[in-house]
């Protein structure tokens, strides 16, 4: 009897194995065991929808933003609006969404999160007021390019804010996406592609676009801090709720930059003179509008399900496609500089893509060691 008890006691106390950083950034063992046994067929299903949606509405999204400009658009604030002016369609599918238990439970105070709606919200109006210069003043090839870098600077700021693992492929994927960007920064900006750019303006797009790359991983990281330490829950009408405030106070910077630049009194010429006319005009910006709303979902649901670093590589794979398609779209030539760089980023891509592969199976062998643990202790009481 007194070796059964002995059995008991011991089994119970046995600890059991961790499973990472748990739900809610460093909660429970029983939310980590939820969120490993959650990482099923249908988890993965849906974080691969959510890629695809990153992937095709950011490379859309950056099409029909230089098909604007080609087509006559001129004004940089309203290429901005387009960045966050689809919020609207988030409310609609947010007012469609059913709460679910999460939802009905502990709310953040309004105290917390206005400030990081307001915060969020003005950086991310310049930021995509920056980008809207940036792809007025360089190649479309040339922009998704440099844009890669944002992965660079992302593994920064998910170390320092987030507390993601800096490992050598990590740091292997900075040096080569940075080399990457300045092998097109020190190329000749007259590639000979889309001559309706801004002449010497090849060099303040370049700045332009590497700063919007550094601010807009910033935001990332943000957005994983904001519902690790503040939010605590990560469900579907969560995201659609911080997406959408953070969009209309991006939205709100963007509509004043407008009415202050007196670029609205431009609008009405710039719609009759676009070509093929006003149809045209107003399609080309809600099917912007569109497309960043859907990439922005989607990546919001890849921090919340993963990580920032995870969504910005996903954003990093369309790389390829948005160069292949403006040769395609809009003429641009695909240089010797231009290619190199190209598969240098993809090699930064998979340096990051095969740390995760590693850390998954070190996960994964972590669980099967503590479980083994577990037995063969409870097998040496039991024989004892």
């Amino acid at each position: 009897m007194s070796h059964a008890q002995e059995v008991q006691l011991q089994i119970r106390g046995t600890p059991e194995p961790e499973f990472g950083h748990g739900e809610n950034g460093g909660g429970s063992k029983a939310a980590d065991r939820r969120r490993s046994e959650g990482r099923g067929i249908r988890w993965w299903l849906l974080v691969i929808v959510d890629m695809l949606i990153v992937l095709c509405g950011q490379t859309i999204a950056t099409l029909l933003g230089r098909l604007y400009y080609n087509s006559g658009g001129n004004s940089k604030w309203m290429a901005t609006i387009t960045q966050s002016g689809g919020s609207p369609l988030i409310a609609v599918i947010l007012l469609l969404t059913p709460p679910e238990s999460s939802d009905t439970g502990p709310q953040p105070p309004a105290s917390k999160m206005v400030p990081i709606y307001l915060g969020i919200g003005v950086l991310l109006g310049f930021d995509n007021l920056m980008y809207s210069y940036a792809l007025l003043y360089l190649p479309v090839s040339t922009f998704a390019l440099v844009a890669a870098t944002q992965l660079g600077f992302n593994s920064i700021t998910s170390r320092l804010i987030n507390k993601q693992r800096f490992t050598a492929l990590i740091a292997n994927s900075v040096v080569v996406l940075t080399f990457s960007a300045t092998l097109l920064g020190v190329g000749s900006s007259d590639d000979g592609t889309s001559t309706d750019l801004p002449k010497g303006k090849y060099t303040l797009g370049f700045i332009l676009t590497l700063s919007a790359s550094a601010v807009f991983a910033l935001i990332l990281s943000l957005f994983e801090l904001t519902f690790q330490k503040v939010v605590r829950t990560r469900t579907f009408r969560w995201v659609l709720r911080v997406q959408l405030c953070t969009n209309l106070v991006a939205s709100t910077v963007s509509v004043c930059g407008l009415f202050a630049s007196g670029e609205w009194r431009t609008i009405p010429g710039e719609m009759a003179a676009f070509k093929d006319g006003r149809a045209r005009y107003v399609a080309t910006l809600v099917g912007t509008a569109v497309s960043w709303q859907a990439m922005s979902v989607a990546s919001l649901r890849l921090i919340t399900r993963v990580s920032s670093l995870f969504a910005n590589v996903t954003g990093t794979v369309s790389l390829p496609l948005v160069p292949v398609f403006a040769v395609i779209l809009f003429g641009d030539k695909m240089t010797g500089i231009k290619a190199v760089a190209m598969l240098m980023a993809v090699w930064g891509f998979l340096s990051y893509v095969y740390q995760h592969y590693l850390d998954g199976r070190r996960a994964a062998m972590g669980k099967e060691g503590a479980a083994c643990a577990a037995r063969g202790g409870a097998e040496v009481i039991l024989h004892a």
